[in-house]
């Protein structure tokens, strides 16, 4: 069984390349599930290009490089019809780092596209994708609202806070996804699970991920950065997993800063923990640091840690190429949860947990009892 997939905000591909990869194959019968790209659309040019370069097999034109709000959701002509859709709406309004502003933000009612596109094309299961975040945005409303939006559409939802670093995803990373099973299906006993998380000493530390294999010097993306003397000097006094304000730094190399020493500034990462979380924005300090040598990871480094093989080739300026890689979902993570998905279908059991909702169903008990119930009735 094939299911074509669309996608919106698809960006360079990592959820696209991840459901590629994932296929299953029923012990009995034979018949291979898999997942088969058949439209996406993202606004930004260079992530285009680098989806059609990566994912497209020859079909540029299967990728609609518009705002979201011009794409012609229901010209079958130009978006035909899907099995599955996937969408890791724009999280800016939604993450702990900006200002929260949820659904009163300009990106935050963008995942309202997806609902259009469910509600139009019917799939028979989608996926869609946020930062954990989105569980706070609006005193909790954000969630509920999305929730209950996706609901109404007919399906059965399992959201679940995945924290990929206890996935095998070489890098501390949690996102919430909403796996969304067609209603008539869930009934003929199509039930997605969460997969199970591996155990704790098989997750994948940052060296392992950079050195096993090594990179090649000549892989694509793969620069080294530029400093000072003075940036290369302070950071030799960093230790691994710590930051710009170890205490060990000479005063005259010391950040003129105040505040953010729990931040990301210059810091290196911990060779023998998974890294901390790759983002794709920041100014100085910001770019993630090798607990080795005195400099910032290169974006092909970036892209390991994010699980992106070496010849997925990013196009762009090395700014660009460093923005898509971190808002890039993971392409074993995605993988993960479409072969999770794929099993359901194939009617392969495997090993699952019950999705997360203890902190947002905690908090709203604080803020209001009748809201935890209506959360609680939507999934």
């Amino acid at each position: 069984m094939i299911f074509k997939k669309g996608e919106l905000f698809s960006g360079p591909g990592g959820m696209s390349r991840g459901a590629n990869n994932a296929a299953v194959v029923h012990p009995e019968s034979g018949e291979e599930f898999r997942i088969e790209h058949l439209w996406a659309n993202d606004y930004d040019p260079d992530s285009c290009k680098t989806f059609e370069a990566n994912i497209c097999n020859d079909h540029p034109e299967s990728v609609h490089c518009s705002p979201v709000e011009e794409l012609p959701i229901g010209d079958r002509d130009k978006l035909p019809d899907i099995d599955c859709l996937a969408f890791g709406f724009p999280c800016n309004d939604y993450s702990q780092v900006g200002e929260q502003q949820g659904l009163d933000g300009k990106y935050g009612p963008l995942y309202s596209y997806g609902v259009k596109a469910i509600e139009e094309y019917k799939p028979k299961f989608f996926v869609a994708e946020n930062v954990g975040g989105l569980q706070n945005a609006n005193e909790g409303q954000a969630f509920i609202q999305i929730l209950k939006e996706l609901r109404e559409c007919g399906y059965v939802l399992t959201p679940h806070l995945y924290k990929f670093e206890e996935y095998g995803i070489p890098q501390s990373r949690h996102r919430i996804l909403i796996v969304g099973i067609r209603e008539d299906l869930h009934n003929q006993g199509v039930h997605f699970r969460v997969p199970s998380p591996i155990n704790k000493e098989q997750q994948r530390t940052s060296k392992e991920a950079l050195e096993d294999p090594p990179i090649f010097d000549y892989a694509p993306n793969h620069e080294l950065p530029k400093h000072t003397e003075r940036v290369k000097k302070m950071l030799s006094y960093i230790p691994p997993g710590f930051n710009a304000w170890y205490a060990g730094i000479p005063e005259d190399l010391q950040l003129k800063v105040k505040g953010a020493k729990l931040s990301s500034i210059y810091k290196r990462l911990d060779p023998n923990r998974p890294a901390y979380t790759v983002t794709g924005s920041g100014g100085g300090g910001t770019h993630m640091y090798h607990w080795q040598e005195n400099r910032a990871l290169t974006n092909r480094e970036r892209a390991r840690l994010q699980t992106f093989p070496d010849d997925f080739v990013f196009i762009g300026s090395k700014e660009s190429v460093r923005k898509q890689i971190g808002m890039a979902v993971p392409v074993d993570g995605a993988k993960i949860v479409f072969e999770a998905v794929l099993k359901s279908f194939a009617g392969i059991t495997y090993d699952w947990i019950e999705p997360e909702r203890k902190v947002q169903l905690e908090y709203l008990e604080d803020k209001q009892n009748k809201k935890a119930k209506e959360l609680a009735s939507l999934v």
